[in-house]
């Protein structure tokens, strides 16, 4: 009963403080503004108790599922591949909570509404007006796809049956996350894009450490011998996930509060009290690596329990100071009273400069969700290829420049001229779209980014998967091998590129932040995919022969010629509303700007098609050189035998004879010709 009692507190404690504080912070909101009619105490109350509710439950799900699938072993190391024992558990806990999260969603909505309108829940034609606004308005259609979204996360951890099916409620979970990062506190700011991605970011890390915290305090007993191998790569995740909630919150802070003197605003002060959390559980954790595990493994769990005990309330805590944030104004920027421009109440910052020669290189407005990949992509592939050195292994100095060159490319691409240009000049768009649609993926594939994973990664031994082995199972997965098959690879990349520019899916990314990062991976993953087909040699993908793989490459790259030929002959703007409303007081006319980025696409794919022509001759003249040096050596094991059935086929065939049962088929295997075997062949 004691051991129970314990349990329960561990649980429902942490929830208890937050929703006491954020019921405080609800009640206390100053929502009596004059002129605006008040919606009640009961929505002042059950708004932010429902967000941080919410928000816990996100956390929960997304804890749930990260242990099962990265930190908790089997039970019989023969099921490695069926998700059964304390993962199925895992996953089932993960199922319930979903759906919780889903109807907290839907909670959220209606007293969101309330809030935002002023009306009473239970007033008349109150559910015909939530509606309306879930399906019209921004904030509604984000909080309803969140609800939907951790529904069908739900309903993958059902229908999951193996270990690979998790990444289904996964990717759910994190677009969930993604819907509550555009609906938070950092998400009205000027700088709406990189709030909403540092946020994202954000909330992702702070779940994956609080979420798992919660589940090892509920299962510890569940998971038995188990929970030691599970808490110390919980350790490890939670050390990645505090220099992430650093990262992320000092860059967000530092947009929301540009002054110094606004840290001492009340905005300022809940800030701080979120840092001063998140520095205690970065001591909490560099503790728990230090002694806790140890004692924990020579069986002293009640330290376990006591220790997750307070840093589940100080993670609650800091949660709560979130929600606080996001019911609290932020200090106003330097020029706040002035009304915004059409440049920054779209693009969210002032228009750009015109453009000239020295401004491609100059004019910088950082992406920061691209920017902090690309910076960790470089990270790990210089850590890796230390790793390999360090234990003597080789690794190819060209692969290593190829990596680093495609993702700097990146950068600029997103951070650099082009992205800055990017929503205010076609030309540029087609600039950021040329360089990550083709020239970025084929430096990356040339990388072998998945060769260096399998011979840098440890392999894991005990039946869980780590990144190694959730890069095998990516790379072997059959969605993954149905598009990079080169007609579907190729097919993505073509018809991806007509449909987004022939439809309304452009002037979307141009409007919507969620839009263009789908733009982006689409652009770039689909790319990779080709590039990956023609001149890969990461292990995995069934490639076609040399020669079929140069007929793709040309006609592939004369349909994106013929597109690009097309557009120049359009004379109709694409996406004319958003450019007119954007009032660009300099420059080429749009339908002019249009047509020259039409030519720019046009001539940037040459660059790109020299790439991986170069690379595609060099790896045919390698293979070449293997399949002779294969030969040279099987002939050489059998006396020449192959070679010699062959000369004897040709003599057959000089002297007008078949040799009995042949039918006049030469045998299998012809030989290449090599100074060695060209003498007999005359």
């Amino acid at each position: 009963m004691r051991r129970t009692t314990t349990g329960l507190a561990i649980v429902l404690i942490p929830p208890a403080v937050a929703l006491a504080v954020l019921a405080l912070v609800g009640g206390l909101a100053a929502l009596d503004v004059p002129g605006l009619p008040d919606p009640g105490a009961a929505t002042r109350i059950a708004l932010p108790a429902l967000q941080a509710l919410r928000d816990l439950a996100g956390a929960l799900t997304l804890g749930l599922l990260v242990l099962a699938a990265f930190c908790v072993p089997p039970e019989d190391v023969s099921q490695a591949k069926v998700l059964g024992g304390a993962r199925r558990h895992l996953v089932d806990i993960a199922l319930v909570v979903a759906l919780a999260w889903s109807a907290l969603g839907l909670g959220l909505l209606t007293f969101t509404y309330a809030d935002a309108s002023g009306t009473r829940p239970l007033s008349a034609g109150f559910v015909e007006q939530a509606v309306f606004f879930a399906t019209n308005f921004d904030l509604g259609r984000y909080l309803l796809v969140g609800s939907l979204t951790s529904a069908l996360a739900a309903a993958a951890c059902w229908l999951g049956r193996s270990a690979t099916s998790m990444i289904a409620p996964l990717v759910l979970t994190l677009i969930g996350l993604w819907t509550i990062a555009l609906t938070g506190h950092a998400a009205g700011t000027l700088n709406h894009d990189d709030s909403v991605d540092l946020q994202f970011l954000h909330l992702v890390a702070i779940s994956v450490w609080l979420g798992g915290a919660l589940v090892l305090a509920f299962t510890r007993r569940r998971l038995g011998p188990l929970l030691v191998p599970t808490l110390r790569r919980y350790s490890v995740l939670a050390g990645w996930c505090l220099v992430i909630v650093a990262v992320s919150g000092v860059l967000g802070a530092f947009l929301r509060v540009p002054e110094p003197s606004d840290l001492w605003s009340a905005y300022g002060a809940i800030l701080g009290l979120k840092a001063a959390a998140v520095g205690v559980l970065g001591a909490l954790g560099w503790w728990q690596r230090r002694r806790l595990i140890d004692r924990v493994a020579a069986g002293h769990t009640s330290l376990f329990g006591r220790v997750i005990l307070v840093e589940v309330i100080t993670l609650a805590a800091a949660a709560g100071a979130g929600v606080a944030l996001s019911r609290t104004s932020p200090p106003p920027p330097p020029g706040a009273s002035e009304p915004l421009t059409a440049a920054q109440s779209l693009i969210g910052r002032d228009l750009p400069p015109p453009l000239g020669l020295s401004e491609w290189f100059t004019q910088w407005s950082l992406d920061t969700l691209w920017l902090l990949i690309a910076v960790f992509m470089i990270a790990w592939y210089a850590v890796a290829v230390r790793r390999l050195r360090r234990r003597g292994d080789r690794w190819s100095l060209p692969r290593t420049g190829a990596w680093m060159t495609g993702w700097i490319l990146f950068i600029w691409a997103t951070s650099g001229s082009p992205g800055t240009y990017g929503e205010v000049l076609f030309s540029m768009h087609m600039v950021q779209h040329m360089t990550i649609a083709t020239a970025v993926p084929a430096f990356l594939v040339l990388g072998t980014p998945v060769t260096l994973a399998l011979r840098a990664l440890k392999r894991r031994t005990d039946g869980s998967a780590g990144p190694r082995e959730w890069i095998q199972r990516l790379v072997l997965s059959l969605p993954l091998q149905l598009l990079g098959a080169p007609l579907v690879a190729s097919g993505l990349f073509i018809v991806g590129l007509v449909a987004f520019y022939y439809s309304s899916l452009f002037q979307l990314s141009l409007e919507s932040h969620t839009a263009h990062v789908v733009m982006v991976a689409h652009f770039l993953l689909s790319g990779y995919l080709f590039a990956n087909c023609l001149v890969g040699a990461d292990p995995g993908l069934h490639r076609p022969s040399f020669p079929l793989r140069v007929l793709l490459l040309m006609v592939t790259f004369g349909f994106h010629a013929l597109f690009s030929v097309s557009l120049m002959a359009n004379d109709t703007v694409l996406a004319p509303d958003w450019f007119a409303a954007l009032g660009r007081p300099w420059g080429a006319t749009a339908i002019d700007d249009q047509k020259l980025g039409a030519s720019i696409g046009w001539a940037l794919g040459d660059y790109p098609l020299a790439i991986m022509a170069a690379a595609l001759i060099f790896l045919w003249v390698q293979a070449d050189r293997r399949e002779r040096t294969r030969f040279d050596r099987r002939e050489d094991r059998d006396g020449g035998s192959e070679l010699a059935g062959y000369n004897d086929y040709l003599r057959t065939l000089r002297d007008g004879t078949t040799p009995p049962g042949d039918r006049g088929r030469p045998p299998p295997g012809r030989p290449r010709a090599t100074d060695r075997t060209s003498a007999p062949l005359e």
